[in-house]
């Protein structure tokens, strides 16, 4: 009973550890205090949207998988769309694919340690369970990495449009109200609060202390952030500055479409959600059909 429960223990540890690779530690509040009121120095600041993971070597996991991720960057690791998503995220390439190797390790061996262990006290398990554990765990670490950046790079990228449609409206806002167009951005930048008017508020700080406009540290973050509405709105603004179009109107109308964008977005995700909660009462109904024809079907056939 006693070897039961400390082999439990020990492979629970290894899942454990597993879940942590997966995870990237959040940052502490003094550490988010910092980066809040850090402002950049250089024309092209290091990227600092995702506040748990910038300025973080991987912790021990990482130390695990480094030597190993050479060799996966030597295999195209990571892909182009992963790419983008980790320079999103402000996740250097190397250090994921030292997790990302890491996390496959630790599934890979943790079956086999369990195994060994049953072995030690008598009780040795078929070969083929440990053999068939430790692939799909080690399959399991390769790939959650993966998805997990994805989604997170995806929640960060609806978050940045939702702020940038709030942060067009306060522009056009101030621009009616008669202010210029950089005092305008600087204004609707100081309306909201999160990672996302952070970076705005950093761009447009970056512009003021270069003394450069505001549209390349605003068309670099969009290019980064991989978001074309940001981009569009650096573009309009050069527009502005360089040859005085009417950018109040541009700015209205770019605002309208990304407030429609948004909307139609949320009422898919809505819709195809309600569809999704549909799944499970046709299941029970099925189930119930099984339950209750079952007996009849039964005895139909031990009569024949």
């Amino acid at each position: 009973m006693i070897w039961d429960l400390v082999l439990g223990g020990g492979f629970g540890v290894a899942l454990w550890a597993l879940a942590d690779g997966l995870r990237t530690r959040r940052a502490t509040l003094a550490e988010r205090i910092a980066a809040a009121h850090t402002l950049p120095t250089t024309s092209r600041p290091a990227p600092t949207l995702p506040t748990d993971a910038a300025g973080e070597e991987g912790g021990w996991v990482g130390g695990i998988g480094r030597p190993l991720a050479p060799l996966l960057a030597a295999t195209g690791l990571p892909g182009r769309r992963l790419a983008t998503d980790l320079r999103t995220l402000g996740i250097p390439a190397d250090r994921f694919l030292a997790e990302k190797a890491a996390t496959a390790l630790l599934g890979l061996l943790a079956p086999q340690l369990a195994a060994i262990a049953l072995t030690v006290i008598g009780t040795a398990p078929p070969w083929a369970l440990p053999t068939a554990a430790s692939v799909l765990l080690a399959a399991a670490g390769f790939f959650l990495p993966d998805l997990t950046a994805r989604q997170r790079a995806r929640e960060l990228r609806e978050e940045a449009r939702h702020a940038l449609s709030l942060f067009l409206d306060m522009t056009v806002i101030a621009l009616h109200g008669g202010a210029g167009i950089q005092q305008a951005l600087a204004q609707a930048a100081q309306a909201g609060h999160g990672r996302c008017f952070d970076e705005l508020r950093a761009a447009l700080t970056e512009a003021e202390i270069t003394r450069q406009p505001p549209w390349g540290p605003l068309a670099r973050l969009g290019e980064r952030w991989d978001v074309r509405d940001l981009q569009g709105l650096a573009a309009s603004v050069h527009l502005a500055g360089s040859e005085g179009a009417r950018i109040t109107a541009s700015l209205t109308a770019k605002a309208d479409s990304l407030r429609t964008t948004l909307l139609a977005d949320s009422e898919a995700r809505a819709s195809s959600a309600t569809e999704r909660m549909s799944l499970p009462v046709v299941l029970l109904f099925a189930a119930f059909l099984l339950f209750v024809g079952y007996p009849a079907c039964a005895n139909a056939l031990s009569g024949l």
